[in-house]
């Protein structure tokens, strides 16, 4: 089975969706704090800040590709302490989230990420998505840290 990808039509129709759906988003919900788009017009990347309790701000980016919606956040950055029980922790994490996985990026820092098929985007998506992110991070970041940074992240 093969993605298609999206036509500059289909493209262009999910940009003004996922537009429209963030500032409604930024009206509307009581996290959302700002939406921002990329400067780069050739870049479809939309940045959507939340505030947490357990985590004060996060952002997630969705970037509107010609085959995929990529979607990502910064969890945490790279542990300090107990490095193998992080990973332990969210490896074992991944099984149980929906449509996305803990993943190690740059200077080992850990990321939310996922990604869909642009024929999958809708609202409802953006939604789930979004929402997601808010729950897992909510859920997870403290106990991530408490391991990772045991020494300064008192429990």
């Amino acid at each position: 089975m093969s993605i298609a990808p999206g036509s500059d039509e289909e493209l262009a129709r999910l940009e003004a969706l996922i537009d429209a759906w963030a500032t409604r988003q930024l009206d509307e919900s009581p996290v959302v704090k700002a939406v921002d788009r990329e400067p780069d017009p050739d870049v479809r990347r939309w940045y959507v800040r939340m505030a947490g309790e357990e985590k004060q701000t996060f952002t997630v980016w969705l970037t509107l590709r010609e085959y995929t919606l990529h979607y990502e956040s910064y969890f945490m950055p790279g542990p300090e302490e107990n490095v193998e029980a992080v990973w332990e922790y969210l490896l074992r994490l991944n099984l149980r989230l929906f449509a996305m996985r803990f993943a190690l990026g740059e200077e080992d820092a850990v990321y939310l990420v996922g990604q869909m098929p642009v024929g999958s985007v809708d609202e409802a998506e953006l939604d789930r998505i979004v929402g997601s992110v808010f729950a897992y991070t909510e859920q997870f970041f403290r106990p991530a840290m408490r391991i990772g940074y045991a020494s300064k992240f008192p429990a």
